[in-house]
């Protein structure tokens, strides 16, 4: 099924601007550029739940045979699969593909019973799960007042973590750096300088800034920095998924450096947003710099968060070094279920000591930030 086959007006008032990686355009674009289909591992399935022809909710699921592009990393569970000799793909996923951002749940028509339909399509999504020999059903990245619902319905939680920037009534740049003790703030200065003094100026492209030329640019960065990781180099994006973006454009923020002797652009990083947040997508450079990642992909962002009333960056998944530079670890959860009973019986109780030890892992991390 493609997402072309649902009313592009219905889903956006059912998605009640979840975030952008959840709007009808942006997984349409997805689909048209041959980055999400079934031969790249990710096949469109969405359930539609109905009421006399009135469309009253939708789950955007995948049907998928790897684990790439998720960002949580299920090797263990695919392991465990093997050894009770369950074939642990396909599997249903549930997430804005290639996205790890928080948000993720069904799409709802408004004023209606949000549990009521949820058990309807969790009903029909496990009857198609076992009817079709698949072993697992997995959401992604959830909305935690959402998987509330799902653990009654016998889904359990896996907590990860994330990083996140968040507004403290900050004016300037220099208002969020002196959240910082005195060393860590001189560094900070430090890694802008170095960029400075290397005569590099950054400019910044943001909605009728951004042409198609912007794009390619953009993409031509994305698949060099994704090319120096080889197999692990995260490349899932076509050419063609960049140059639909114009039609993204007013949720669009592309950072673009430059040397003050040229015009020409050697790095660039893109970012998403609305009205209240920004979140960290891809980034690219020709030349090795030192410090330029940073500034473009964490410090420039900030201060165009601080200067737009901006209240959530969220850069992007990995990186501890993040602490150190003013963003929190927060706990990211996905809700599980297996339909069979010794991988139940074996996982669960593992899930629990495992999320203990999340959560220990955040709290300390977030002590370990420098600030004041």
């Amino acid at each position: 099924m493609s997402i072309k086959e649902i009313s592009k007006e219905i889903w956006n008032e059912l998605a009640n601007e979840i975030n952008p990686f959840y709007e009808w355009t942006w997984i349409k674009n997805l689909e048209i550029s041959k980055s999400v289909s079934r031969e790249t591992g990710w096949q469109p399935l969405y359930f539609v739940a109905y009421k006399n022809e009135e469309i009253l909710g939708i789950a955007p699921l995948f049907l998928k045979n790897h684990s790439y592009g998720e960002f949580i990393f299920d090797q263990s569970f695919a392991r465990l699969a093997q050894e009770l000799n369950l074939n642990y793909y396909p599997k249903l996923i549930g997430m804005s593909p290639y996205s790890p951002v928080n948000g993720y749940q069904f799409l709802y028509k408004q004023n209606k019973d949000k549990k009521e339909i949820t058990n309807l399509l969790i009903n029909h999504i496990e009857s198609f799960a076992i009817t079709n020999k698949i072993l697992s059903c997995n959401f992604l990245y959830i909305d935690e007042s959402w998987g509330n619902h799902l653990k009654s319905l016998g889904y359990y939680e896996w907590i990860n973590s994330s990083s996140e920037w968040r507004s403290n009534g900050e004016k300037t740049f220099d208002d969020f750096l002196s959240r910082f003790n005195s060393n860590q703030r001189k560094n900070i200065k430090k890694e802008r300088k170095s960029i400075a003094k290397q005569d590099i100026k950054v400019e910044i492209f943001n909605e009728d800034d951004i042409n198609q030329e912007i794009l390619k640019k953009m993409h031509n960065f994305y698949e060099q920095h994704c090319s120096r990781w080889g197999v692990w180099g995260s490349k899932y994006l076509t050419s063609t998924f960049f140059e639909t973006l114009i039609d993204n454009k007013r949720n669009l923020l592309l950072f673009g450096a430059s040397k003050h002797d040229s015009n020409e652009i050697f790095a660039m990083s893109m970012c998403v947003k609305n009205q209240n947040n920004l979140w960290g997508r891809y980034w690219g450079s020709q030349e090795e710099i030192s410090n330029l990642h940073f500034e473009l992909c964490y410090y420039q962002p900030i201060e165009w968060a601080i200067k737009n009333n901006i209240h959530l960056f969220d850069p992007g998944a990995g990186g501890k070094h993040k602490r150190r530079r003013g963003f929190f670890a927060k706990s990211t959860v996905s809700m599980h279920k297996w339909f069979d009973k010794n991988m139940e019986k074996i996982i669960y109780p593992w899930l629990n000591e495992v999320n203990k030890q999340t959560e220990m892992e955040i709290d300390f991390e977030n002590k370990s930030i420098p600030f004041k």
